[in-house]
């Protein structure tokens, strides 16, 4: 395919790993003698392309100036879905911004909103590939972003818990991830939590009270100063045994019509405050161990800490940097050899890696079985605890995703 001129565009929630796509992507371009440009502000640049002046060129002096090591992304984002736009003639408008800057193909990162919009421009004739970046970790295949959230949760548990600890705390920590429950199940894991509560299990309370307690009351007995503190991970999107979703309803939606699930932290803080109110051992306990104080501290302290977009900021984990140079090189490659409307799944030996955009952008849940094994190590899933059964399988050859 002749394309001289590419055009990168980064959409949705920003994370970890994207400008290691950005620069795989405009260091492989330039190997091919082909220029990058970037088109600012996602897809919402994209249908404005017509109206600039000029593009942002990623010479190899500019690429120079930003770090793979950190979160964010130097082409920018905007959460716009382009089929939303009430303009009838909104895909002629993109073609002809493109055809202003001699743009033959689109590089495009992000998730399953993102791709389900890649869809669209590519069903109305406008070449793009998919490099997928999500910090959910709830598409196909791996995506950019999730590693670094992961670590940034376990980095915070971590840090919470001193504090915890100090003031004999219960701890919940509610994180983001939508309707799957990856990236608490995985950083929970790390940070060594003591619960997790993710969406794929409704949470049944009387168990997480069950085991908060015993945890909880054994630290503090245990403990030579009478210190102790029990750790809880909420993902958003999180269900009750009746199957019921835990969300503020104020918070609306997005632009993509996604209600935007936040409250679930706020939700299981308040049943376990009801449990431990009606709880007279608990009581008994607190003047055993010489912490209770008449109408003052009569019970632990349940705080609700929602570190929101720290998880999605900061610093971009190793593997990320890895994957998002990798994402980016070959989404290029796959562009400059005629391959598009899909998404780039990695680079293996000598192969780029890619699949259907359809295929990769459905949701990945949490596999039951990993639970289990993580709940006969002593995390608490906010139910019985189930049997495990093991079978074995000899594996040969590489591994493509680690989560």
């Amino acid at each position: 395919m002749d394309i001289k001129r590419i055009g990168l565009i980064t959409s949705g929630g920003d994370c970890g790993g994207l400008n290691g796509v950005v620069k795989g992507a405009a260091q492989m371009a330039m190997r091919k003698g082909v220029q990058t440009f970037v088109l600012p502000n996602g897809y919402a640049g994209l249908y404005n392309l017509i109206d600039m002046n000029s593009l942002v060129e990623l010479t190899p002096s500019r690429v120079d100036t930003f770090s793979i090591g950190l979160a964010g992304s130097e082409a920018g984002h905007s959460r716009v879905k382009i089929s939303k736009i009430k303009d009838e003639h909104k895909y002629e408008r993109i073609k002809a911004g493109l055809n202003k800057f001699d743009i033959g193909g689109l590089v495009i990162s992000g998730g399953d909103d993102t791709g389900s919009v890649i869809i669209d421009l590519a069903a109305n004739g406008i070449k793009c590939v998919h490099a997928p970046k999500t910090m959910d970790l709830d598409l196909m295949p791996y995506s950019v972003g999730g590693d670094s959230t992961i670590n940034r949760i376990a980095e915070i548990l971590r840090d919470l818990k001193t504090t915890g600890r100090t003031h004999n705390r219960v701890m919940v920590i509610e994180v983001f991830g939508r309707y799957a429950g990856h990236t608490a199940f995985r950083g929970g894991v790390a940070g060594e939590a003591d619960a997790i509560l993710i969406p794929e299990i409704p949470v049944d309370f009387e168990e997480l009270y069950r085991h908060m307690k015993k945890v909880y009351t054994k630290r503090i007995i245990e403990s030579d100063i009478n210190a102790g503190t029990y750790t809880i991970v909420v993902a958003e999107g999180l269900k009750n045994a009746s199957g019921e979703e835990m969300y503020d309803d104020s918070a609306g939606v997005d632009t993509f019509g996604h209600k935007k699930l936040a409250g679930a932290g706020k939700y299981v803080a308040q049943e376990l405050k009801k449990m431990l109110k009606t709880d007279d051992e608990i009581k008994t306990f607190m003047k055993e161990q010489g912490m209770f104080v008449q109408d003052l501290y009569e019970l632990p302290e349940v705080r609700v800490i929602t570190p929101s977009h720290l998880v999605r900021s900061g610093f971009t984990s190793a593997y990320d940097a890895n994957f998002g140079m990798e994402a980016g090189a070959s989404a290029v490659l796959c562009l400059l050899s005629g391959i598009t409307g899909v998404t780039v799944t990695g680079f293996f030996k000598d192969r780029v890696h890619y699949m259907d955009i359809k295929e990769a952008i459905k949701q990945r849940e949490v596999d039951p079985d990993q639970v289990i094994l993580y709940e006969q190590l002593g995390f608490c899933f906010g139910r019985i605890r189930q049997e495990l059964h093991v079978e074995f399988e000899e594996v040969t050859g590489f591994i493509e995703r680690i989560y």
